[in-house]
C-alpha cells in the first residue's frame, strides 16, 4: 500500500508557516524572516519514503489586498483550499482568532481533514508545565474550537520542533492511498533559479526597512553551472529611483553586503562555489501592473 497526498499550509501573515514547512520537509525550502508577507508564491516541498509521498505547500499569508501583487498572493492562498487532501491552518498564541474571517469561513466549509496548529507556544512563558501557560493555552484552544469545531487542534512550536513529529505522524495517518505524484528523488516543484531569487530577496528583507523590501522583485537572468561552480547574474527590480539608491547605498556598500550574504547562503544551498553579480533597475509600479506580475510569475492559474 502506497500513500500520497497534498498537505497545504495556510494562515495569516507571520504565524510561522514557512518555518513549519522547512521543519516538515527537513530542508530550507521557504525563506523565513521575522517580517510579515515574506512568502509571495505557493512553494511545494516533497517528502518521500518507500511507501509514501507527502507534497507540502507553503502559501503567502492571508491578507486584504491593497494592490495587484497582494491580490495574486491571496489567490495562491485560496488555491491551496481547492486541491488539499489535508489542510494545515496555522495560527499562533497572540493572533486574534477572528482575523480575516472571510478566509476562515471558507475553511469552515471544507470537508477534508483540517488540522489547526497553534504555533509559538514557547511564547507562553516557555513553560508547558506552568499553570498560567496551560490556562492561557486552554483559552486559545477553546476560542478556536468554537470557530473550527471539526478541526483537530495541535499546539506546536515550529521554531523549537515541539509537536512537529506528532503532526507528521498524524498527517501520515490521514493521507489517502495513491501512487506518487512526483519522482521520488524530487524535493520541490521550483527550479534552481527560483531559490536564487528567493535567497537574494531574503537578504533584502533582513537588511532594509519600511516599504523597500516589499517593493522589490528579483529576477535571475543568467544561471550557468558546471561541476565546480555556478555563475549567476541577477536583477533587483524596484518601483522608484529613490528605492534604487537605498538598495545600492553609499558607494555601493549596501548592495555589496546583500551580494556577499546571498553568495554565502547560495554556496551552502548548492554546495558549490558561486560567482554572483547583482544589478538594480527601476520598473515603475510593477506591483500594480498585471502584465509585469505575469512576467514575474505571479499567476496562480
Amino acid at each position: 500500500m502506497h500513500k500520497a497526498g497534498f498537505v497545504n499550509i495556510v494562515g495569516n501573515p507571520n504565524v510561522g508557516k514557512s518555518t513549519l514547512m522547512n521543519q516538515l520537509v527537513g530542508e530550507r525550502i521557504s525563506i523565513a524572516t521575522f517580517k510579515a508577507q515574506t512568502t509571495r508564491h505557493r512553494i511545494m516541498g516533497i517528502v518521500n519514503t518507500d511507501d509514501m509521498q507527502i507534497v507540502f505547500s507553503d502559501t503567502p499569508g492571508v491578507l486584504k489586498p491593497n494592490y495587484k501583487l497582494q491580490e495574486s498572493m491571496l489567490a495562491f492562498s485560496e488555491s491551496a483550499l481547492k486541491d488539499a487532501d489535508v489542510l494545515l491552518y496555522v495560527t499562533d498564541v497572540v493572533e486574534n482568532p477572528e482575523k480575516n474571517m472571510d478566509f476562515l469561513e471558507k475553511v469552515q466549509k471544507m470537508t477534508i481533514p483540517v488540522i489547526l496548529l497553534i504555533n509559538k507556544i514557547d511564547e507562553l512563558g516557555g513553560a508547558q508545565k506552568s499553570k498560567n501557560a496551560q490556562s492561557a493555552l486552554a483559552d486559545i484552544v477553546g476560542k478556536w474550537h468554537s470557530l473550527l469545531p471539526n478541526a483537530e487542534i495541535l499546539p506546536i512550536s515550529a521554531k523549537n520542533k515541539f509537536g512537529v513529529d506528532i503532526l507528521l505522524k498524524r498527517i501520515q495517518e490521514l493521507l489517502p492511498e495513491s501512487p506518487a505524484f512526483f519522482d521520488k528523488d524530487q524535493l520541490t516543484d521550483k527550479p534552481a533559479r527560483f531559490f536564487v531569487s528567493e535567497i537574494i530577496r531574503e537578504k533584502i528583507l533582513l537588511y532594509y526597512d519600511k516599504e523597500v523590501p516589499y517593493s522589490v522583485e528579483v529576477v535571475v537572468e543568467r544561471f550557468k553551472e558546471d561541476d565546480r561552480q555556478i555563475h549567476i547574474n541577477a536583477i533587483i527590480y524596484v518601483e522608484r529611483d529613490s528605492q534604487k539608491g537605498i538598495i545600492i547605498g553609499h558607494q555601493g556598500v549596501a548592495l555589496k553586503k546583500v551580494s556577499t550574504e546571498a553568495r554565502k547562503t547560495l554556496e551552502k544551498f548548492f554546495d558549490k562555489h558561486i560567482f554572483l553579480e547583482i544589478f538594480v533597475k527601476v520598473d515603475k509600479d510593477w506591483r500594480s501592473s498585471k502584465r509585469e506580475l505575469n512576467n514575474f510569475g505571479y499567476n496562480p492559474e
